[in-house]
């Protein structure tokens, strides 16, 4: 039998990106901010209380902030050290989401609001936990959820104005199109 022969193209080529592995590594953190965006919208759309949503994503914020931290963490005091900061940290989180949730709070904000703030100060945590665990990732995911309450107010605001960009754009495809492949070869 004979060997493979080495090319050019195959000794120099560059490891190819693997969508697949991209998504699966980071898909707890798209998750979690996939879920942050589906509470604020249903709080807005439907304008019913998701109290115990937003303590679930709290705590699945938590779990992946310990997770993400867990392999440097080497040692067994290194680890309970990182799982105790990071329940304080997140039960503080916790009690200022319960706070914007008591009754006397809630009457004072319409519930679409209840639902930014919430993920603003969701955002706020994962941002400052990303800080502490010197996690570029969290910090991202912590931003990303905080720029997303104004493009969020913003799309509540434009629906009617992107919606009649949309049919003017579908009623110009319609009246264009048969004239373009009359056109084109």
């Amino acid at each position: 039998m004979s060997e493979p022969q080495l090319t050019p193209e195959t000794a120099d080529s560059p490891a190819k990106f693997n969508l697949v592995r991209f998504l699966l590594r980071e898909l707890p953190y798209l998750a979690v901010l996939a879920l942050a965006l589906f509470g604020v919208g249903y709080m807005n759309f439907t304008g019913q209380q998701l109290n115990g949503f937003w303590e679930f994503l709290a705590i699945a914020m938590s779990v992946v902030c310990v997770l993400t931290a867990w392999p440097e963490a080497q040692e067994r005091e290194t680890r309970l050290k990182l799982i105790g900061t990071q329940a304080a940290h997140w039960a503080t989180i916790l009690a200022t989401m319960y706070l914007v949730l008591l009754p006397t709070f809630q009457r004072l904000m319409p519930v679409p609001a209840t639902g930014m703030v919430l993920l603003m100060v969701l955002a706020l945590g994962a941002f400052l936990a990303g800080i502490n665990l010197l996690s570029l990732r969290i910090c991202f995911l912590g931003a990303a959820m905080a720029l997303s309450v104004p493009a969020i107010a913003w799309l509540k605001q434009a629906a009617l104005l992107l919606l009649l960009v949309g049919v003017a754009v579908v009623g110009l495809a319609i009246v264009v199109w048969p004239l373009w492949r009359k056109i084109s070869p």
